[in-house]
């Protein structure tokens, strides 16, 4: 046993794929302890069998908050962190020496780098900062679905784990079905909440229900508790989607312009917006908006962030841009920096080969 007590919590149903791997993954904690919500392919027993503490409940009506608050309720009391995983998620190795490394005695929580998707290729898509390591005390899990911590007092100490890293691994096969009816009812409950309003609006986009989109996240810029800039900017660039959908080009133009105000310190607004120039086949706007992208290096440690504007999109849009505005030697070395980060994009390869031919042509 280490300098803290661990325990490792998690609910889950028909994990039986995911079961041994996180198992193997958490194996550093002190505890390991799932509440299982009603499995028929055998999770609990392989939980089991690999030395969690599993008890089976099941949570009706569901609710993520409920769940989990549940799972949290059986760690030992005299566990001093709680660490929330699911059982499609994998720490790297060493975890918990970086989070006893990070821990102080003031401690409550701990933040640590989340990869929450892959690119087909097996390069990291979206990646941010996240903070379900906690104390055993004073936490409780908040809302139907996209629950969040709450602790009992509004300042505590919060430490980042560096060395801490954690990979989802999701099915792609599972359904999101229960997640548009349990937003629904969290904005409900919390009709002023500004959080899960964005969250509703984003979810309305996934579904093809541009209009409801639309009018749920300006419903959200206008909550006076929505006043961070990066999901400000994120509620405008969804608007400005869901108008692009319905074809109202100069509504989404608008939107975006919006957007990189808003949060002009995120690269994704500039890369939506050239991606939108590109459409229309505006070369000189494509151009700017892609090298103004590329002038932000810093990938934000939020949730905020598309995987399409840190990989080749950008290079790309730029590359074409500056091809399309005559400027080929200043193309070629934004093409393979593209080509770099997508090496088997066969129509990036067969460009970079059409602009060298044109460079040697003069």
């Amino acid at each position: 046993m280490g300098k803290w007590k661990i325990c490792v919590y998690a609910i889950c149903k028909n994990e039986s794929k995911f079961a041994r791997r996180w198992m193997e993954s958490m194996r550093e904690a002190d505890w390991v302890v799932v509440l299982d919500t009603g499995s028929s392919d055998g999770t609990p027993d392989i939980l089991r069998e690999m030395g969690a503490q599993v008890y089976e409940e099941v949570i009706s009506p569901w609710r993520f908050d409920v769940a989990r608050n549940r799972s949290l309720e059986l760690a030992p009391e005299e566990a001093d962190i709680c660490v929330c995983t699911d059982l499609d998620e994998v720490f790297h190795p060493g975890w918990r020496q970086a989070l006893e490394a990070a821990w102080k005695e003031n401690t409550r929580r701990a933040r640590y780098r989340y990869t929450w998707n892959f690119n087909p290729d097996g390069t990291e898509g979206v990646v941010f900062w996240s903070d379900k390591i906690h104390a055993r005390h004073g936490f409780r899990w908040v809302h139907p679905v996209h629950e969040v911590l709450a602790y009992e007092r509004p300042d505590y100490e919060t430490v980042l784990a560096e060395g801490i890293q954690l990979d989802h691994r999701a099915d792609p096969t599972k359904s999101r079905a229960q997640y548009l009816p349990l937003l629904e009812l969290s904005v409900k409950e919390e009709p002023f909440d500004d959080r899960n309003t964005h969250y509703l609006g984003r979810e309305y986009m996934f579904h093809g229900r541009w209009q409801e989109c639309i009018d749920t996240l300006t419903r959200h810029l206008s909550l006076p508790t929505a006043t961070w800039p990066d999901e400000r900017c994120a509620s405008m660039r969804f608007i400005a989607r869901s108008h692009e959908a319905l074809g109202n080009t100069r509504e989404a133009e608008r939107w975006l312009l919006r957007a990189v105000a808003e949060a002009p310190h995120l690269r994704e607004p500039w890369v939506e917006a050239a991606a939108l120039c590109y459409r229309q086949r505006n070369w000189d706007g494509t151009a700017f908006f892609a090298l103004r992208a590329l002038d932000i290096a810093e990938r934000p440690k939020t949730y905020i962030c598309e995987a399409s504007a840190w990989g080749s999109l950008p290079y790309d849009l730029a590359s074409l841009a500056l091809y399309e505005t005559g400027r080929v030697r200043r193309a070629i070395p934004l093409l393979e920096k593209a080509i770099e980060m997508a090496p088997t994009d066969e129509r990036l390869q067969e460009n970079l080969r059409l602009m060298r031919a044109e460079l040697r042509r003069g």
